[in-house]
């Protein structure tokens, strides 16, 4: 069994130009301690939980905000989801209408009050507007959402879907904000967002650091840490020089085992390994010459030696995979159509395409050191075939906006999401989020060839029928050839052996370990 298989669970502008002073904070508990943490990314984006898809910016999120109800610490799998900010709910029979009931006394930071249904219908509301949220197209089935009392609000929808608490939980548009603080602060919430977590938002300062402190009034205790400090560094030599010297706790490790490996003979460290696996695709703008010719999508599928990618990071912590949907997600298939290596049969396609000389395409890629191995393999990978990929490598932010502007042909992404089939193939394959189409997500697939799959599985009560139009639609994405399916790579994070999490780290859909109330620095 390989290390994935072991953690694989079933189933910015504004604020980067600003630097703000401290704001007020509440009193963190007595004898408490600051955790210094890092990141790989060189800057926050948009610290809205509506906004941002930035992993760097949801590490912080699962910090400071909670949703209706919560994936239990350490867990992805939908069957750990518990009570957060609702302490319980009811459905009715045809799953279209849905009433949560709030518990009593719980604080929004820095004095915005207690958290009533209005906060919670202002949310989600929010959560599922085209022209704030992210997220809006997950939304897209709810008919009503409206406060019963101070502490019930009832979600009426126009169909079923496949998990409403997907919809309500402690990840992306599920998040909670204070109607107050929102109203009160307009676009510059992101500047100083408001939430009811643990920690409560207290400084930043561009390029380098965000703070956050405890939230003395946290509804399930005050946290034993004084509060956290994010840092951003983007080198990965730098980090674990941080962490030689003593200035970091906890970091994201280099996915590379060999570098692991020296990691875990450290007596002073704890390497993490955990899920979810991230799913590396390349997706591909079939619309676009000479990717609108299905010949040459498919010689790019042939040249891509998954087994030489994985090699490079790692067999132990990768595995391949050639379904659009990440493996072990609820309506995942592997009965797809294989593009396995084959050069001489890209080669061929090429020709046959109108290319016995190549081609050139253009890919904007990341400057991430994990993102750029990837992206330098495959374009040594292509190179092999005849087809010259011109690598323009920006800072991280720079290729978020870019690949949104459909300024890449090809867009290596990697990511993870809600662990339901339903989830990546809205955000990825659904013609709503076609590049410059306002409900998109990802905002840069060009995907539209199993809307009525995805659509009709949304709203099948039958759970064989529904899975049944699951499979068809991954189906009909790889025989489209809309992406390429690569590999699944997991997390790693290197803690002291001081830091005790509180409870068993297995996955975090936050995409690193949720800090919560009981967190400690022994």
């Amino acid at each position: 069994m390989t290390t994935l298989d072991r953690v694989r669970v079933s189933v910015s502008a504004a604020v980067v130009a600003l630097l703000l002073g401290p704001v007020g904070v509440s009193p963190a508990a007595a004898g408490g301690d600051m955790l210094n943490m890092a990141e790989i990314a060189a800057d926050a984006g948009q610290l809205d939980p509506h906004v941002s898809v930035k992993s760097q910016d949801t590490i912080l999120f699962g910090q400071m905000f909670n949703g209706l109800v919560r994936f239990r610490p350490g867990s992805m799998d939908p069957a750990s989801i518990e009570p957060d900010l609702a302490e319980r709910w009811e459905s009715s029979s045809d799953g279209l209408t849905w009433t949560f009931y709030l518990r009593k006394g719980a604080q929004f930071h820095h004095g915005y009050g207690e958290v009533t249904a209005e906060d919670i219908a202002f949310s989600l509301e929010r959560a599922g507007d085209p022209k704030i949220s992210a997220f809006s197209s997950d939304y897209a089935e709810v008919a009503s959402i409206e406060p019963v009392s101070r502490y019930a609000v009832r979600i009426r929808l126009k169909r079923a879907v496949p998990s409403l608490l997907a919809l309500v939980a402690d990840h992306h548009g599920g998040y909670v904000v204070s109607k107050k603080a929102v109203q009160e602060s307009g676009d510059n919430f992101k500047a100083r967002p408001i939430g009811t977590g643990p920690f409560a938002f207290g400084e930043y300062r561009a390029k380098q650091w965000v703070k956050l402190v405890a939230h003395k009034d946290y509804f399930r205790g005050t946290p034993k840490l004084k509060g956290l400090t994010f840092r951003y560094i983007p080198s990965d030599s730098s980090r674990e020089l941080a962490f030689d010297k003593g200035e970091l706790d906890l970091f994201v490790g280099k996915r590379d085992e060999k570098w692991i490996a020296r990691m875990s003979e450290r007596k002073d460290a704890i390497v993490d390994i955990t899920g979810p696996g991230e799913l590396r695709t390349l997706h591909l703008n079939v619309t676009q010459k000479p990717l609108n010719d299905i010949r040459v999508r498919k010689a790019i599928a042939h040249a891509m030696n998954r087994e030489e990618m994985m090699l490079a990071s790692g067999r132990g912590i990768t595995q391949p995979t050639y379904s659009p949907v990440p493996n072990g997600y609820l309506g995942s298939t592997s009965d797809v159509t294989r593009y396995d290596y084959g050069p001489d049969k890209a080669k061929a396609l090429l020709k046959e395409a109108g290319y016995p000389d190549g081609l050139t395409i253009k890919m904007i890629g990341s400057n991430r050191p994990t993102m750029m191995k990837d992206q330098q393999l495959v374009q040594e990978q292509l190179r092999r075939v005849g087809i010259k990929v011109d690598l323009d490598t920006v800072d991280h932010t720079t290729f978020h906006a870019q690949i949104r502007k459909d300024l890449s042909p090809m867009v290596l992404y990697g990511a993870a999401r809600f662990p339901v089939a339903d989830a990546y193939l809205t955000q990825f394959y659904h013609s709503r989020s076609i590049v410059n189409t306002p409900t998109a997500v990802t905002n840069f697939s060009h995907c539209d060839v199993a809307d009525a799959e995805i659509d009709a599985a949304r709203v099948e009560p039958n759970p064989k029928k529904q899975l049944d139009l699951w499979k068809t639609a991954q189906r009909k994405i790889v025989d489209k050839i809309c992406s390429v399916a690569l590999f699944e790579v997991v997390s790693v994070w290197v803690r002291r052996k001081n830091l005790d999490y509180g409870y068993d780290l297995k996955a975090s859909l936050s995409y690193g370990p949720l800090i919560t109330e009981q967190t400690e620095l022994k």
